[in-house]
């Protein structure tokens, strides 16, 4: 199991403090697998860069995916860049693959709302992982719920002591998440003076 995948069971399986949204989870998921690229010594984070190691083969489809993606030329890619790159809609790929491996499922109902997909974790070894982490209030796991919106952050913020480059990536995730937000905002407020310019029309 990788961090990404716990964060995916974990966003399914508690009631979040605000609304998820698909942008926010996948640049979350994408911070989440290269953590654990860091901490595997698959990649260096070198001030804001991403400095590939050796190639190697994680124990995961999705994380080796991840790490074949990695850009191997100097001057190398940004963790900023990283996110937006490999985070695009990585939330459906995440949710495709745990499903047809069996770590999530569709919940048998007889009668299914139309266009309902409504996805829940199996019953499984991963998602006891998953809650293990999450009550057990795992660093690195907590921080990248509360960027996400699926727990507050502590007052005083999350005093665990991270390594630089987890730090790094715990930044740049929230960072990514906050100016998605602004970008929504900015679209609510376009649309709003639109709609106020048809009216008055």
């Amino acid at each position: 199991m990788t961090t990404a995948q716990d964060l995916m069971i974990v966003s399914m399986d508690v009631t979040p403090v605000r609304p998820v949204g698909q942008g926010d989870l996948s640049l979350a998921l994408a911070g989440a697998e290269l953590i654990d690229l860091a901490e595997s010594g698959a990649v260096a984070v070198d001030d804001d860069r991403i400095v590939p190691g050796p190639p190697s083969a994680p124990d995961d489809h999705l994380l080796e995916e991840a790490a074949s993606s990695l850009v191997r030329v100097h001057p190398y890619e940004s963790v900023d860049d990283w996110l937006w790159r490999r985070g695009r809609e990585l939330s459906s790929v995440y949710a495709a693959r745990m499903e047809a491996d069996g770590l999530i499922t569709r919940p048998r109902r007889r009668v299914i709302a139309v266009g309902s997909a409504r996805t829940e974790p199996a019953d499984s070894p991963a998602r006891g992982r998953a809650t293990e982490r999450w009550v057990s209030e795992e660093p690195v796991l907590a921080v990248l719920a509360a960027a996400v919106g699926l727990r507050e952050e502590p007052a005083d913020g999350f005093s665990a002591p991270f390594t630089d480059a987890v730090e790094t990536v715990l930044a740049a995730v929230g960072d990514a998440v906050a100016e998605l937000e602004a970008v929504r905002q900015r679209r609510t407020i376009e649309k709003a003076a639109f709609d106020n310019i048809w009216r008055g029309a």
